[in-house]
């Protein structure tokens, strides 16, 4: 074997990672619906419950709870202008805007039985 086809150690992850194929089911609405669920109960993502369900290795760690989406400078903009914070200070309106997540699904969830 020559030294032009040895892989540096660094890159042996990564030829592990070239060889996997990305694969997509068309189940329907429903099916997807379902396992995304029971994805976020059991806190993991998608992915991982289809590979439990059909009974391959789920090897990635728990995944932290967050939410993501992606602003623009104009979403900045008008989140600082509704929350009354400067647009460039974006850390005080991520802060705000989960603070109001936490606020929406505090008051949209039902009481507790007595």
């Amino acid at each position: 074997m020559s030294n032009s086809s040895k892989i540096p150690e660094k890159w042996k992850d990564e030829q592990k990672a070239v060889k996997a194929v990305q694969v997509a089911f068309d189940v329907g609405f429903d099916v997807q619906t379902v396992i995304r669920k029971e994805a976020l109960d059991c806190m993991l993502s998608p992915s991982d419950r289809v590979r439990q369900i059909l009974g391959l290795s789920v090897t990635s760690r728990p995944k932290r709870p967050r939410l993501s989406i992606s602003l623009t400078m104009d979403d900045f903009d008008v989140l600082g202008e509704m929350y009354d914070i400067d647009s460039e200070n974006r850390v005080a309106i991520k802060q705000k805007a989960a603070e109001n997540l936490i606020d929406y699904v505090e008051s949209h969830q039902e009481a507790p039985a007595k």
